[in-house]
């Protein structure tokens, strides 16, 4: 697999307008292969430099870090550190971090934000000048141009500065859109020296650009109008497409870590939410999502208790045997005992008389395979009958999965969380981490018990889109893209 990396780029005080018009081939060409969008900054958080960056690299919100202006006394940052920190220290992974604006870098006015990256370079501006911030930039961009072919750090953040002290001297106009479009040049030289590196051919780079805030017409920021609360993001690389509906600053940390493959702590309390993360395992559901024996079901429930209305059978779907007939046996005047083995038996002749795969399934299964993506199949059928349809998976050239879990084989069945949990388990998967493929509203009920991130593919009951749940009519389709953004 290849090798990981992230690079982000924070350009300080870029208007979204400005940059649109402007002639910046490099941000061009990530949108071009990702995506750039507009940041709202929160109405929360003031919109200074402090505040917003802090929230870029900790991931969460400024109640939590409490960076509240450019002085960070007061900071919470030993409880929510900056990415680059955090990776080093919790993980071992090499970060690099460079940047010329003091509180970033040094114990002043209550810093440094980047408490203890691997390794740090920091080159302050002579004076508070447009030109004397042009020529930090201009060295800040040689030494971390050296450090990303020569050192080779897993995450690395540089900060550009020039544009934002332009337009505080000298207003957004003329001066400021040349600053802006000397940044750009900038980051071509940083991308052109990850590209240098010699083992880019088998590594995965993440490019994250963003910038913490606007500026008024006149320069200055710190207020509340569109011009100053309007922030960006530039995102391209592995399982990165269109942007989502709403893209925030506590994201970007959350991204670093997805692209990193590394899924966070739950005591981290992030507040973003990666909008691209490769699945830990994808776990599928077997009837109705990847072969059509949930109608084989449902004619079996039809027949064993005649008279069945249609919402006691849609109680069925996605149930085991003995669940469904614990819930049914009044109405077919039975026993449960005597009504599920009625069930199963007439259920598991018509799966071997007549089942097929539904449609994306074999591309499906290709593209996990391409990708080395572990798979569970979590059912709540009985283990014959998935067997019998494993044995058609087989033949028509559907890879193995790496573990099964069918009904009887946990306490409890779906709609519990229990076979996913075990799914999880057996493949070594943290099950937030996880993606779930689900037809019916009591599988996604299942995996969403357990934490999982769900893609919903409905069968014959509808299911609503919702937080860590995406819909999709059929899994035909399907590209990294789809899968990466799924269920965030």
């Amino acid at each position: 697999m290849p090798a990981r990396r992230v690079l982000v780029v924070g350009i300080d005080g870029v208007r979204l307008d400005t940059l649109r018009r402007l002639p910046t081939p490099h941000l061009d060409a990530l949108a071009a292969a990702g995506f750039l969008a507009p940041v709202r900054v929160e109405e929360d958080t003031p919109t200074m430099s402090g505040p917003c960056w802090a929230t870029v690299v900790t991931g969460v919100s400024v109640a939590k870090h409490a960076v509240w202006s450019n002085d960070f006394t007061g900071h919470r940052l030993d409880v929510f550190p900056d990415f680059a920190t955090r990776l080093d220290q919790q993980d071992g992974r090499r970060t690099f971090v460079a940047a010329g604006w003091r509180p970033l870098m040094l114990p002043r006015d209550g810093g440094p934000l980047f408490r203890a990256p691997s390794a740090t370079v920091h080159i302050a501006p002579r004076a508070d000048t447009p030109e004397a911030w042009e020529e930090c930039d201009e060295r800040i961009t040689e030494a971390a141009a050296r450090a990303l072919t020569e050192d080779g750090p897993e995450a690395a953040f540089v900060y550009l500065g020039a544009p934002d002290e332009t337009a505080h001297v000298l207003g957004c106009g003329e001066a400021y859109e040349r600053s802006v479009v000397r940044a750009d040049a900038r980051l071509g030289r940083l991308l052109a020296a990850v590209r240098a590196r010699p083992g880019h051919a088998a590594e995965e780079w993440t490019y994250l650009v963003v910038t913490d805030h606007g500026h008024v017409d006149a320069g200055g920021h710190g207020g509340r109008t569109d011009a100053e609360r309007t922030a960006w993001l530039a995102a391209a690389g592995p399982g990165i497409g269109a942007a989502p509906g709403r893209v925030r600053h506590v994201d970007v940390a959350a991204q670093v870590y997805a692209a990193l493959g590394r899924h966070p702590d739950r005591h981290w309390t992030l507040d973003g939410r990666p909008f691209a993360a490769r699945p830990h395992a994808v776990l599928l559901d077997m009837d109705g999502t990847l072969v059509d024996t949930e109608s084989r079901w449902l004619d079996t429930v039809r027949a064993t208790v005649p008279g069945i209305g249609a919402d006691d059978l849609h109680t069925a779907l996605g149930r085991s045997t003995p669940d469904t007939a614990a819930l049914l046996h009044p109405l077919a005047g039975t026993d449960p005992d005597t009504l599920a083995a009625r069930l199963e038996s007439r259920f598991l002749d018509a799966v071997r008389q007549e089942t097929a795969l539904l449609p994306g399934v074999r591309e499906l299964f290709t593209l996990l395979d391409e990708l080395s993506i572990p798979t569970a199949l979590v059912s709540a059928s009985s283990r014959p009958v998935v067997d019998a349809v494993l044995k058609l998976l087989a033949d028509a050239g559907v890879p193995a999965f790496d573990a099964t879990v069918t009904a009887g084989e946990t306490r409890r069945t779906k709609p519990h969380a229990d076979p996913y949990l075990a799914a999880a388990r057996a493949l070594g998967a943290d099950p937030a981490a996880c993606l779930a493929v689900e037809d019916s509203p009591t599988g996604v009920a299942a995996a969403e018990a357990a934490g999982c991130r769900v893609l919903a593919v409905p069968s014959y009951l509808p299911v609503e889109p919702g937080p860590g749940r995406t819909v999709r009519d059929g899994l035909g389709g399907l590209t990294v893209e789809d899968l990466w953004a799924a269920g965030l």
